[in-house]
Order: structure tokens, then sequence, then C-alpha cells
């Protein structure tokens, strides 16, 4: 009897957008007009390579950025949820799926000594070059026409949970929760007796409704939750049963 967790980090893990408190660090805390429409849908890891070289030609260094990341809040109760999750690893295989990139959930993780809760991190690549440019790279390649190019999240879950099944480890349920648009593609993809934990009043609740609506909702069982309590106390039900 296992269950697998699978967290979104922005806006679900941390309460910001790790991606945008970066620009923190940029001179008088924002980025340039002409940098920031340069964003095109589809394509934000693109941008944000943008970004950080905007940032390294400002002298912006790698201690400087880690400084200004860790200052990021977690979201309610999230720190709670992940101790929790800690003490009972026996019964929770944890991953993170985010559009974010190796190097920010590192740090966050690890400055607040939460690393070891989770098995393993999907999100997109990213070093600092050997001038102390920050760089990021896609994810992986995929053929799904409603994701962003640099990351399908229903693809991660399905390698997964694949390479788990020719492990030997199946699970009795899987727990989704995220907030974002590109969530829904992963939660389409879990089966009845999964759950998904849309964070309430984001993307991933009004869509999940929205389908609903229109008569084709999604497989999975849906619990909302607004702070990360609610779902430490799903996850204490679950295991009492």
């Amino acid at each position: 009897m296992k269950f697998l967790l699978v967290f979104d980090f922005d806006h679900t893990i941390i309460d910001e957008n790790s991606d945008t408190w970066i620009v923190k660090c940029a001179p008088e805390r924002k980025l340039p007009n002409g940098l920031r429409n340069s964003y095109q849908p589809g394509h934000w890891t693109e941008y944000m390579g943008r970004v950080f070289v905007y940032l390294g030609d400002n002298g912006v260094k790698e201690d400087e950025m880690k400084r200004t990341m860790t200052t990021i809040p977690f979201t309610a109760g999230m720190i709670d949820l992940l101790g929790f999750i800690g003490e009972n690893k026996e019964l929770f295989d944890c991953i993170i799926v985010s559009d974010s990139n190796t190097v920010f959930i590192d740090w966050i993780l690890k400055a607040a000594d939460l690393h070891k809760v989770f098995d393993e991190v999907f999100t997109n690549p990213a070093a600092f070059s050997s001038t102390g440019y920050l760089t990021v790279q896609h994810f992986h390649a995929h053929h799904c026409a409603k994701c962003p190019k640099n990351l399908c999240k229903r693809k991660v879950l399905k390698e997964f949970l694949d390479k788990q099944l020719e492990r030997g480890v199946s699970y009795t349920q899987v727990v989704y929760i995220g907030d974002g648009g590109n969530d829904l593609c992963p939660v389409m993809f879990l089966k009845k007796n999964d759950v998904a934990m849309p964070r309430q009043g984001y993307t991933l609740e009004k869509k999940i409704s929205q389908l609903a609506q229109s008569l084709s909702p999604v497989q999975c069982s849906v619990l909302v939750w607004s702070s990360a309590i609610d779902i430490m106390s799903y996850l204490k039900l679950l295991i009492k049963e």
C-alpha cells in the first residue's frame, strides 16, 4: 500500500512564482519593457533564458540570486505538510513536476531542509556557465498540443509510473497537487481511484470546473485546498483506511 504524491512547485509548494521572483535581483527590481514584451505563449523557458542573460549582463552573481530565491515564502501549512510526508516516507513516494528549474528548486528546498522529502524532481535543467550566467534548457521534447513546448507534465507522470512498474512498484492511489493551467493535462491522465487537488481560486480549479460544466469531467476525484493543512488532513485519512 503505497501512495504517489505529485507536486507542482510555483504557487503550490511556494506561494509565489520563482521565475518572476528572480526579477527582484534586476536593477530597480524590474525588467526593461522590450524584454518583458518579448515573451511568446508556450515559450516561457526561452523568455527566462533572456531574463538570465540580462541579469548576468548587469553583474548579478550566483550568491545574490541564491539569497533572493531563498526568501520566497512557502504556501500556508506547506512546511507542516512536507514534515508529515517526511515522517511517513514508507507510505508515500513524492515527486515534483515543475516548469521552474533545477537550480531554483534545489536552492529553495535545501535552504528549508526539505529536499529529502522528494524522491525525484522533474524540471528544466539549469546551470551556471563558466562566465557566471545562469542558463536554462527545455526539460524534454513532446508532441502534446495542450502543453508548453518544453514540458508536458502528463508525459512525465506516465513515464515515471511506467518506470516504477518495471521496478515492481505500483501505487494504490496517485494524488496530484497543483494550481496552474499546465497541471490540467496530467490531471486528465489520472484514473478513477486517483485524486486531483487543485488550489482554490487558481487556474487549475477553474479549468476542472469548466470541464465538469461542459459534461466532460475528469475521471479522478477532485478535492480543492486553500492551505496545505487541507492536504495533510486528507493524507491522514488515507493512511488510516
